[in-house]
């Protein structure tokens, strides 16, 4: 981290600067450059591990269903243009990198190259697969079943921005935690609903 300008660092300097009325997706992608995949899924899912207002998930979630699909085929970052030109008011885009930037720069500390192999090209579409997965799950209605998840994700993406398998290792560890959840919840909802209707036609 030491050689190169910091993710939180970088949001901090887009979100001041006063010649930006908006900030659109596709300013982000140009800034990020070569980490621009690893930082725009770490930008999409990390404010949904923070409370956030309700819609937030799904707002968020199909910009990441996109990055994922890509990653899963080895291909750059990419977003139509329908995604790629929304915008946040400057305002808006500093109000949120204020929310995020402190739990990014604590773990940005920790971070640094290692056990490269769980973040070779293979493996990264490896990631991107289960990434996708859980983009899915994310943009879902399902209650509590957002913030594992998006955490899962942001996992992943701080491994992959600075080649931190040990980052990665977590992001897996976090993805069961997050399956056996939703899982739990659905199966629940399931009983419920079933309870329910038997009760109706009974």
């Amino acid at each position: 981290m030491r050689d190169k300008v910091r993710l939180s660092d970088m949001l901090l300097v887009i979100a001041a600067d006063p010649r930006r009325e908006r900030i659109s997706i596709g300013d982000l992608m140009a800034s990020m450059d070569a980490r621009a995949m690893g930082a725009l899924l770490l930008i999409f899912a990390l404010p949904n591990v923070l409370p956030s207002l309700p819609g937030t998930s799904g707002i968020l979630g199909l910009p990441l269903i996109y990055l994922t699909s890509q990653m899963m085929l080895g291909r750059l970052p990419w977003l139509p243009k329908f995604i790629a030109t929304r915008s946040l008011a400057r305002t808006d885009f500093a109000a949120l990198v204020d929310r995020i930037e402190p739990w990014l720069a604590r773990s940005e500390r920790f971070l640094k190259p290692r056990l490269g192999w769980l973040v070779h090209e293979k493996a990264e579409r490896l990631i991107g697969l289960v990434a996708l997965f859980l983009s899915v799950i994310l943009i879902l209605p399902i209650p509590f079943g957002n913030m594992l998840p998006a955490l899962a994700i942001s996992l992943f993406a701080l491994g992959l921005m600075e080649h931190d398998g040990v980052w990665v290792i977590a992001g897996f560890v976090v993805t069961i935690a997050a399956t056996s959840v939703v899982a739990a919840v659905l199966y629940a909802l399931l009983k419920s609903l079933i309870f329910v209707l038997s009760g109706a036609f009974g």
